[in-house]
């Protein structure tokens, strides 16, 4: 066999044993148990859970984004998990950033060349649903994260669910 190949199924094979002990955990803490990296994790996602799109759809991600009203954006490193509530902003480019600046608390400037895919995740996470949409980067790590947000009962909003689940199936094609 082909070691690439068998290096594939190596890191698989170990995602899904991980996965398996905590099936509704934080992607990243299963990467890490696995030591694979999260994009290995999403791949052996039950089917429709975790569906990519090109980095091409960006844009268009983006920009229906922006519509969303405010929403939950974590970036998650081995060294912090930042959490920003805010309303996505128009971007613009320049200098070789994607550059975010408006009347929202989510502001700066992303290496949008970095990202290879766009994962639209919807899976369980301790005991409830969860909707996000992952910017993936080459390393198999997100970049970020834009999540559905919650209501005061902590369901999620439902407007917001119903755009994702829209976009989720425009951007595949």
């Amino acid at each position: 066999m082909d070691t690439s190949l068998q290096s594939t199924n190596d890191r698989a094979e170990r995602a899904l044993a991980a996965l398996a002990e905590k099936p509704e955990g934080v992607i990243e803490q299963i990467a890490a148990q696995a030591d694979v990296s999260p994009a290995d994790v999403l791949s052996v996602l039950p089917a429709g859970a975790a569906v990519l799109v090109p980095a091409a759809r960006w844009d268009a991600v983006w920009k229906d984004m922006t519509g969303w009203g405010e929403i939950l954006l974590i970036v998650h490193t081995d060294d912090i998990v930042l959490e920003v509530n805010g309303a996505l902003v128009d971007g613009s480019e320049g200098h070789g950033w994607f550059n975010i600046h408006g009347d929202s608390p989510i502001g700066g400037h992303i290496r949008k060349d970095r990202c290879v895919n766009i994962a639209f995740v919807d899976r369980g996470f301790h005991g409830r649903r969860s909707c996000s949409v992952w910017f993936m980067n080459g390393d198999g790590k997100a970049m970020f994260k834009v999540f559905v947000r919650r209501d005061k009962d902590r369901a999620l909003i439902e407007d917001q669910v119903l755009r994702f689940e829209a976009l989720r199936v425009a951007a595949a094609f």
